[in-house]
């Protein structure tokens, strides 16, 4: 599993780079053209926008908003603390000013750009870290498959964001908790056909390696409502990629799943 993602990441990782050569495409790994967003070009030194935030759309990618904000790629990576291959969701909230250093990413220069009158701008809050313990999320949790965990979650391993779920081609894979479809597809390298959820404009769940889909983008689901059934795509064998996200990072789902 994990030699399958990380070659997949690499695979995407090449693959857009080439695309931000050819149009504002970037390190998101939505590898479809972002929705008729007018292209830019790459930005040498960022202008830092404080206090502004961008919501990542179905299409977008890192390198297409960093051209249409102004900001170096490497910038808004390390001002949202995403590390390579730099995974952006439909719905995820992006920063467009530094927080605070963020470890083993140093920015490039920074230009702030100079507000009437001089005054000096607010600074800004300091990133939240990732939890190591679960965050209220007023979410009642469950489980969206059975079966035996044969991966964890490993913060900083960008292969290893969720937990991944053991069991049968065709199984029932459920929603965890109520919400809205804002992915349905196959377009995320190394996560075969995959689902993700918005739960409220903080929560997003992500489904992948199903064998088929079951619901579209913009279909309102019920928790335990069957949206998928499990299989192998963009893996080696049957089983659930499950993850859960907060503010588009990713946390451990095993605090936040009930005990088995």
């Amino acid at each position: 599993m994990s030699a399958d993602r990380l070659s997949g990441a690499a695979r995407l990782t090449a693959l857009l780079l080439v695309v931000s050569t050819l149009s504002a495409c970037g390190t998101a790994t939505v590898v479809k053209p972002s929705g008729g967003r007018t292209a830019h070009t790459t930005p040498q030194t960022s202008v830092a926008k404080p206090g502004q935030t961008a919501v990542v759309r179905r299409g977008d990618t890192l390198y297409a908003l960093a051209r249409i904000h102004n900001i170096t790629p490497r910038d808004l990576a390390a001002w949202n603390g995403l590390a390579e291959p730099y995974t952006i969701y439909p719905g995820q909230v992006l920063r467009l000013y530094p927080g605070g250093s963020t470890p083993g990413r140093a920015p490039t220069t920074v230009v702030t750009a100079p507000r009437p009158g001089g005054t000096t701008p607010t600074p800004a809050p300091a990133p939240t870290p990732s939890p190591t313990t679960a965050i209220k999320s007023n979410i009642s949790w469950r489980w969206p498959a059975d079966g035996a965990i044969v991966g964890r979650f490993v913060g900083a391993d960008v292969t290893k964001q969720g937990v991944d779920i053991a069991g049968s081609s065709g199984q029932p894979v459920r929603a965890t908790a109520p919400g809205v479809v804002v992915y349905s597809g196959a377009g995320l390298v190394g996560f075969g056909e995959l689902i993700i959820i918005k739960h409220n404009d903080q929560w997003l769940s992500a489904y992948g390696h199903n064998r088929k889909r079951l619901v579209n983008e913009g279909q309102s689901v019920k928790a335990g409502e069957q949206i998928a059934e499990m299989g192998r795509t963009g893996t080696t064998r049957d089983m659930l990629h499950f993850e859960i996200r907060y503010n588009g990072k990713p946390v451990d789902p095993l605090l936040y799943l009930p005990p088995k």
